[in-house]
């Protein structure tokens, strides 16, 4: 009996703790599981600068203020590099660093890159989704199949809950 390897088997992590996982950002290098200490949102979006990610990039920007008056890190993450995130950066004006996992380490690591019906094709994408961790890196809740408009505000209920 021989066992065919399966390339692209989903393998489970354990989301309840921040990663040990050094990434790279629009703002250097971090390891997620040093960012204890605040409460920190992890939120996953296609692509920069289509219509949903911008609305959603710049919800959390326009909010930035009272997110940072509680302490929250906000950190988004897409396959975009890193250079397509300094673009979008630069034309949003966004505050919170970006990472870029082209290799989709940190997508897959998430369980986030899903199947999507783009004009009749199936295709892998990133299913816009969202973590919220403790200042302990402890999570608090995650949400699949996030809609942007109202999620940031959402979020912020829910940080000012943790307080």
């Amino acid at each position: 009996m021989t066992i065919e390897p399966v390339a692209d088997a989903v393998i489970k992590h354990d989301l309840s703790t921040l990663p040990n996982l050094s990434v790279i950002t629009t703002q250097g290098e971090v390891n997620l599981a040093t960012l204890i200490g605040k409460p920190v949102i992890l939120y996953f979006y296609p692509k920069d600068a289509t219509p949903g990610c911008t609305t959603q990039a710049r919800d959390f920007r326009d909010l930035m203020p009272e997110f940072a008056a509680l302490g929250v890190r906000i950190i988004g993450i897409s396959r975009d590099t890193l250079k397509a995130h300094e673009k979008f950066t630069a034309n949003e004006c966004l505050p919170f660093p970006l990472i870029s996992d082209p290799d989709e380490i940190l997508c897959r690591y998430y369980d986030v890159i899903k199947e999507k019906n783009m004009y009749g094709k199936v295709v892998l994408g990133i299913q816009r989704s969202t973590f919220l961790y403790d200042k302990h890196g402890k999570l608090v809740e995650s949400w699949r199949k996030v809609s942007p408009p109202g999620h940031a505000e959402m979020l912020l209920g829910k940080v000012k809950l943790l307080a």
